[in-house]
């Protein structure tokens, strides 16, 4: 018996194993289309690639177009390269790749963005697809298993599965027999639509709140392709001096917060986004004096491992393995030492309000900027060029004991080494408020907002995380906007409206920020 049929446990499946080609005609244009996946994880890989060149190949670029409902991004061998032949007209809810990036912001596609908890539950509740009745056309799910009773096992990530099979009408799974069986290592809880929703009964990170198997009606099963394609994963993000400066600060401040009472001595569950910073904190930390570590996050990078190997983290729990090529090497080729420390949730656990809260855990995120009152700004450029998605940052930043953003002070541009400033008078799109944010940090310091009036916040963010070219520019704008509010008896957050946003508009006109001066 073949591996393929191993791993599908339950014989009568056995029938429905099919050659890729024979799924092609099952498409047609308009569809809605749920993928497993999310990150570079977990995701469809032999049915997405043959569909796009089919289109390649019989030339059918903008005539098979299809809408498309992803837990978060994938390999940009599959969404991005729909999107390089027009195979996508609406993509939610975060998205990565070139190609998807400048279909969205040409208007070619049509992307909705959104707190990637609510975007599983919302896609559960039918509210993208009330013009199909709430459904989706087609889901694309790849598993390591199918069980005896026709569950799924899933792989590298849970994503919205949940939600996706619920309101799909067909299903396609992909047997990815090139990777171990991931059974055992998910924690799937059922979609109910309230008012029957129950509690997640989650009081520690390695509490397993429901199955480890993704139930799913076996009729809805039209097709079972082998598939032998690893994820293409993630590029590992190097640390840099600026990185590693910002890490630096957030140790010190929890060493802090030891000494004061306000965390444990080892800490609370962690959270942590993608990129140089999150890698650079995660490696302090592995180096650091904290032991008896927990993790409750979205993505498991490859520091995690090296975190893992440190004795200093004891469990993680995640949406998805984020791992780079050589990262899934390592954690395939170390199964017995990594698997039974990990757990996956899909975004319905992992990023619900409810045990982020409980937990208590320590949110830490990269945006794009902040600004001298704490918005901070993690979507778009300019306030207009969207780059991926606000992510589940969000559902994180808003629930957390501490909800910290951290970021480079100054980037560059063509022309200027610093002629980004990375803390702005007011950032021109509004991701995270001043109300969710307790510390802000960069290279040049860190800020603890807790129990500070806006005032305060605007001139403690200037001193401890602009950078020095920037600090002077700042520090004259918040007096002048205090001076001009507040001789109008209008100043418990000044801003000047019709400058507020000159430095942007210099670095449109001029390639810096770097302005001459405030006045009109």
């Amino acid at each position: 018996m073949s591996e393929l049929h191993n791993r599908i446990r339950k014989s009568s499946l056995h029938s429905r194993i099919v050659n890729v080609d024979q799924v092609i005609p099952m498409f047609k244009n308009g569809m809605n289309i749920g993928w497993s996946g999310f990150t570079p994880a977990g995701y469809p890989k032999v049915v997405p690639i043959a569909l796009a060149d089919h289109v390649e190949k019989n030339q059918l670029q903008g005539k098979l177009r299809f809408n498309l409902f992803i837990g978060a991004s994938v390999g940009v061998e599959t969404e991005d390269r729909w999107a390089s032949l027009d195979m996508i007209d609406r993509r939610w809810p975060y998205q990565t790749g070139k190609n998807i990036q400048a279909g969205i912001n040409e208007g070619r596609i049509r992307m909705g963005d959104k707190h990637l908890s609510m975007f599983a539950q919302d896609l559960g509740y039918g509210f993208y697809t009330k013009e199909n009745g709430g459904r989706l056309d087609l889901a694309i799910i790849e598993c390591s298993a199918i069980t005896e009773n026709g569950d799924l096992v899933l792989t590298a990530s849970c994503g919205a599965v949940p939600e996706i099979v619920q309101i799909a009408d067909k299903i396609i799974i992909e047997i990815n027999t090139s990777i171990p069986n991931f059974e055992g290592l998910h924690d799937i809880v059922e979609p109910i639509t309230p008012p029957n929703r129950l509690p997640y009964l989650i009081c520690r990170v390695d509490d397993r709140a429901g199955s480890p198997y993704v139930r799913v009606d076996n009729d809805k099963i039209v097709a079972i392709v082998e598939s032998d394609r690893p994820d293409n994963g993630r590029a590992f993000s190097e640390q840099d001096d600026t990185s590693e400066a910002i890490a630096t600060h957030i140790i010190d401040f929890f060493s802090a917060e030891v000494k004061a009472g306000r965390l444990p001595k080892n800490l609370l569950p962690l959270q942590s986004g993608v990129g140089s910073i999150a890698n650079a904190v995660i490696g302090g930390l592995a180096n650091g004096p904290f032991t008896g570590l927990k993790v409750w996050t979205e993505v498991l990078q490859d520091t995690m491992l090296d975190f893992f190997d440190s004795g200093k983290l004891d469990f993680a729990s995640t949406v998805s393995l984020s791992f780079s090529v050589d990262g899934f090497k390592r954690f395939y080729g170390n199964w017995d030492k990594y698997s039974n420390k990990v757990m996956m949730r899909p975004l319905s656990i992992a990023n619900h309000p409810e045990p982020i809260r409980r937990l208590g855990c320590i949110a830490m995120n990269t945006p794009v900027e902040f600004d001298i009152y704490a918005h901070a700004n993690s979507t778009l450029v300019g306030g207009t060029r969207m780059i991926n998605g606000i992510g589940g940052s969000g559902d994180f930043l808003r629930n957390a004991y501490l909800s910290i953003m951290h970021t480079p002070s100054a980037r560059p541009t063509k022309t200027d080494p610093t002629g980004i400033t990375c803390v702005v008078p007011h950032v021109p799109h509004v991701d995270h408020t001043e109300h969710d944010l307790d510390v802000l940090v960069t290279e040049q310091g860190l800020a603890d907002l807790r129990g500070l009036d806006p005032k305060s916040r605007a001139k403690l963010i200037i001193q401890k995380c602009a950078h020095p070219d920037y600090k002077p520019l700042l520090s004259d704008y918040f007096e002048r906007a205090a001076h001009d509010c507040l001789g109008r008896k209008a100043g418990h957050e000044p801003q000047l409206l019709d400058r507020v946003f000159k430095m942007q508009v210099n670095l449109a006109k001029k390639g810096t920020m770097k302005i001459d001066n405030w006045d009109l």
